[in-house]
């Protein structure tokens, strides 16, 4: 026997509004939380106009919107499925011969449907606006003053050396561009160097072209170096030393975030990445992470449903409710569990991403099949 369409759109309307109003309050939770963390965390730097903090605050909540989503599927669920067991409809569904697995099939097919609709419309817009906020904090929090890249033409790195400036050949460098073709990943050495040096007034000083680089403790120890400067001979020289105050987890740490990457760009930017010699095992495990949220969400309102609908019959609506949200943090920490495998490389990258939504799904079927088929 089907569901009528009139009574599968009821259940999936009560769904998709339960799950907007859980969201949308996880939300705000959210929200007064992070804007009292970032006014504690500029409260040091004057520089920092009100504006920019709640402009920060309003870029960061689409990425806290992606992260909660399945929590706000898994309460919505429970407010939707209890108001429905409370108000008898269900029981009046199920006296009509309608099934369990028949009411619930409209949610889980909305929740699906969220799922796919997220990845392909909200990621890019959730990835654009991280992408906004690391930029603001990197300005007006972290003062960072390097940026790092990564393109089909290899690694560039732009350093602004305000305190301790760099020299060639005595000549101050407050500014350098250096491009590498590739990286070794195991020592973190840098291939096929080419390095463009400007003064305070943005005059170009020189350039050095290296066989390899290293970065050591304050300088760059280049290999097999040629230095260019204006009105000067090229020079050839062995080993030579470029003062700067990188460190090398500055490189393995600045490149950018898989969060600031929309699901269409990953692919992409994952192949780039290990073209240039660098591990892309965080890349890939959000590609598929992104990519298994519709299953996800189909698992949490299975999950919901197991601590639903039989509160008309248990009484105890206060300890289930509590007993649902508990099984939705249980399910958060085996998800960063096995993500923290997949990033280390001890579990392939899909099983890692795809194991924890699969897990759920497999469990909420079987505790349903036991509580109404058993």
């Amino acid at each position: 026997m089907f569901v009528s369409f009139t009574l599968s759109r009821y259940i999936g309307r009560q769904f998709l509004i339960a799950s907007a109003i859980a969201l949308g309050g996880v939300l705000v939770i959210a929200g007064m939380i992070d804007i009292v963390e970032l006014f504690r965390r500029t409260a040091e730097r004057p520089n920092v106009p009100a504006s920019v903090v709640l402009e920060m605050v309003l870029l960061r909540l689409p990425n806290m919107a992606e992260r909660i989503l399945p929590y706000g599927t898994l309460i919505g669920a429970m407010i939707a499925l209890t108001r429905l067991t409370r108000t008898q409809e269900l029981i009046v569904a199920r006296a009509g011969g309608v099934s369990v697995w028949q009411f619930l099939m409209p949610a889980v097919l909305c929740g699906l449907s969220l799922g796919m609709l997220w990845v392909v419309l909200f990621n890019p817009i959730a990835a654009a606006t991280i992408a906004r906020f690391d930029m603001l904090e990197n300005r007006y929090i972290r003062g960072n003053t390097s940026l790092f890249s990564v393109s089909d033409s290899g690694l560039w790195v732009r350093q602004v050396e305000a305190d301790k400036q760099a020299v060639i050949f005595d000549k101050p460098v407050h500014e350098y561009i250096l491009r590498a073709a590739r990286i070794s990943q195991s020592d973190m050495t840098l291939h096929e160097v080419t390095i463009f040096g400007y003064g305070p007034d943005g005059r170009f000083i020189g350039r050095i072209d290296a066989q390899a680089a290293s970065l050591r403790q304050g300088y760059w120890q280049l290999e097999e170096a040629k230095v260019y400067m204006p009105g000067m001979v090229p020079q050839d020289l062995p080993s030579y030393q470029l003062q700067t105050d990188l460190e090398i987890t500055h490189i393995q740490d600045s490149f950018a975030d898989p969060e600031t990457l929309s699901f269409w760009e990953l692919s992409g930017f994952i192949h780039t990445l290990e073209k240039a010699g660098f591990s892309a095992l965080r890349h890939k495990l959000t590609w598929h992470s992104i990519l298994a949220t519709p299953l996800m969400l189909s698992a949490m309102v299975l999950i919901a449903a197991v601590f639903s609908l039989r509160l008309h019959r248990r009484g105890r609506i206060g300890l289930m409710i509590v007993s649902g949200i508990l099984s939705g943090f249980i399910i958060n920490f085996f998800t960063s569990l096995f993500h923290a495998f997949g990033q280390s490389g001890s579990l392939p990258v899909p099983l890692a991403a795809w194991a924890p939504p699969a897990l759920a799904l497999m469990i909420g079927t079987a505790l349903l099949l036991h509580l109404e088929d058993g």
